[in-house]
């Protein structure tokens, strides 16, 4: 499809206008809460804006034009040329038949609900397919099931944080506000002052959670898919890849998913439950990396991997553990996921990053009420007594 730049420029200029007034109204959404007047206010630039929206194809006539012209073209070649999605690029385990069957099953796990009957006839066909390619121990095969479950954990995952955005906007900010107290409302205020002053430099990321949101709505009124669901289907990813011996990639993966895990603090307790399963998971797989490797940078790279981590799912995991009806973890998993937690601490090299995993836990293990997990008394006194005698020694 081609088109001129005077076309392209009013559909930039929307995108743009949209990026940035969803950014803005983040914090407002925050403030308005306390403040009848800032709720008003939000509401009148609400309105103001979506009227400036529904003008600005009478001032940019080729704006519609180029949008109808755009669907009608997408459209068109999605069903005259429809061409399965493939695990990977051309050539390779990814360009294969096995492959492809693969990952159309595993797409059709995601858009169809699991009240349908036919949800566990496919989910079982793709549960067969991967454990029959691991069964000869061919290397071949191992690897297409690493490719296939690579690329379905990354579509769930993009899946997974627009519907935490729906599900938040249409619960109005979900129940996150339950376990917040005075000061943890004081370091989001700062949290939000802090953002803002990076306006510019997250107008990408806002933009493509507006196209993930556009998406997602359809792809939610169509398949009936939630984000709980959703959640339960990255767990169950993930132990297929770490059963591949592929679980590096999902680790990093969940790793980086920075955005997901703040999104999880205001979610429902539900979802937040099965949120904690999954980083409970790939917490414990994260544990064995970097034992069998003497590489420095590919040690260094896990370590960074494992601080990730630590970084942004620890507010989850103080916050979320004790669920709606019982804890989301047995007695038993609490334990080992504790001590597993030690060890990925202990075993950063940088003190100050030590400081700032423990730092981090601290606030939000003393600021939940209703949580005493996970305790990790232990490990904070055995870094005090290390920083206090590097201090001595210096």
């Amino acid at each position: 499809m081609e088109s001129s730049p005077s076309a392209i420029a009013p559909l930039l200029l929307r995108n743009l206008l949209t990026s940035l007034f969803f950014y803005a109204d983040k914090p407002l959404v925050f403030l308005a809460e306390k403040h009848r007047l800032l709720q008003l206010l939000r509401c009148f630039l609400l309105s103001t804006f979506l009227f400036f929206l529904r003008l600005l194809p009478s001032l940019f006539p080729g704006l519609n034009s180029s949008v109808e012209s755009y669907n009608y073209h997408f459209k068109t070649k999605r069903v005259d040329n429809y061409e399965p999605p493939l695990a990977g690029g051309g050539g390779g385990v990814g360009d294969s038949g096995v492959a492809r069957a693969l990952t159309q099953l595993l797409s059709i796990v995601n858009d169809i609900p699991v009240s349908s009957r036919k949800y566990e006839v496919v989910r079982s066909l793709a549960e067969k397919i991967i454990d029959e390619n691991l069964l000869g121990g061919n290397e071949t095969l191992r690897e297409v099931n690493c490719a296939v479950l690579s690329a379905a954990f990354s579509r769930t995952l993009s899946q997974l944080e627009a519907a935490v955005v729906i599900q938040g906007r249409s619960h109005g900010g979900g129940t996150g506000g339950d376990v917040k107290d005075g000061a943890a409302e004081k370091s989001d205020y700062y949290y939000y002052k802090n953002r803002l002053s990076r306006f510019l430099s997250a107008v990408k990321y806002y933009g493509d959670v507006v196209w993930q949101y556009g998406k997602s709505r359809d792809w939610q009124s169509r398949s009936g898919s939630s984000a709980e669901k959703l959640a339960a289907e990255v767990l169950w990813l993930a132990q297929k890849m770490a059963a591949c011996g592929c679980s590096e990639e999902a680790i990093c993966k969940w790793a980086s998913a920075s955005n997901l895990a703040w999104l999880a603090l205001s979610a429902e307790l539900r979802l937040q439950g099965s949120l904690v399963k999954v980083s409970a998971f790939l917490i414990k797989q994260a544990k064995d990396m970097g034992k069998v490797i003497d590489d420095k940078n590919i040690l260094e790279q896990q370590r960074q991997t494992k601080m990730k981590m630590l970084i942004s799912w620890m507010p989850l995991l103080c916050r979320a553990s004790n669920g709606t009806d019982a804890p989301v973890l047995s007695i038993n998993e609490r334990a080992e996921l504790e001590k597993i937690l030690e060890e990925i601490i202990e075993t950063l090299e940088q003190e100050d990053e030590q400081e700032r995993v423990l730092s981090l836990w601290l606030h939000h293990f003393t600021h939940c009420p209703s949580s005493d997990w996970p305790n990790l008394r232990g490990c904070y006194t055995r870094w005090l007594d290390a920083s206090r005698s590097l201090l001595l020694l210096q």
